[in-house]
């Protein structure tokens, strides 16, 4: 009889290793792009997360956007300074590449994921800007 040895099950991680640190928001935004016929199209989003190199926006109303198109994502201007925004985004407009289109099901309206096109070495990371402020 053949037994083979096992450890126990190797545990799943959890904790997912981020460059940056995403923070829950709820800031209305506008995306703006070209459709494959050069016309530009544009749609108001709600801002659900951000971080320092991308944006999640839940559109009301479907709009279709293929990934990897490239789109200006800029906060509204009514969007005050309340809650930490990464510097990249307090600039204006930000283009940005969509990487993940998630279909409106039931209540949850479609969802779209942002790439922000900064450089990263030249970002600053909001909690490293936080310290500089406070110092």
């Amino acid at each position: 009889m053949k037994h083979i040895w096992t450890d126990s099950p190797t545990p799943k991680r959890l904790n997912i290793e981020r460059s940056a640190e995403r923070r829950v928001v709820t800031l209305p935004a506008r995306l703006t792009w070209k459709d494959q016929r050069g016309t530009t199209r544009f749609a108001t989003v709600l801002t659900r997360n951000v971080s320092d190199f991308g944006v999640y926006v839940e559109c009301q109303s479907p709009v279709s956007i293929p990934l990897f198109r490239l789109v200006q994502f800029q906060l509204e201007r009514t969007a005050g300074g309340a809650d930490p925004l990464p510097p990249s985004l307090q600039q204006g407009r930000v283009l940005s590449a969509v990487y993940r289109v998630s279909p409106p099901a039931g209540a949850r309206p479609q969802g779209l994921a942002l790439r922000l096109m900064i450089d990263p070495r030249h970002a600053v990371p909001a909690h490293v800007e936080a310290t500089r402020a406070t110092a």
